[in-house]
C-alpha cells in the first residue's frame, strides 16, 4: 500500500463526495409530458361531450316529431 499523505487523503475524500453529490440526477423519460397529457385528456372531454350532445338533441327532435 502506497504511503498517502493525510491531507491529500482528505482532499480525495472530499473531492469524491462533490463529484458524487453535485452529479445530474437521472430523470424517469417514460411518457408523456404533462401538457401532451393534459391536451389528450381535452380531447378525450370534448369528444364524449359532443356524442351526449348529438345524442341527446336526436333524442329530443325524434319526440318533436312524433308530437306535430
Amino acid at each position: 500500500m502506497r504511503n498517502v499523505e493525510p491531507l491529500a487523503m482528505w482532499h480525495r475524500l472530499i473531492g469524491t463526495v462533490l463529484t458524487l453529490r453535485d452529479r445530474p440526477i437521472r430523470r424517469d423519460q417514460r411518457g408523456l409530458s404533462q401538457s401532451t397529457e393534459n391536451a389528450v385528456l381535452l380531447i378525450g372531454a370534448i369528444t364524449i361531450a359532443a356524442i351526449v350532445i348529438a345524442a341527446v338533441t336526436n333524442y329530443v327532435q325524434s319526440k318533436l316529431q312524433g308530437l306535430a
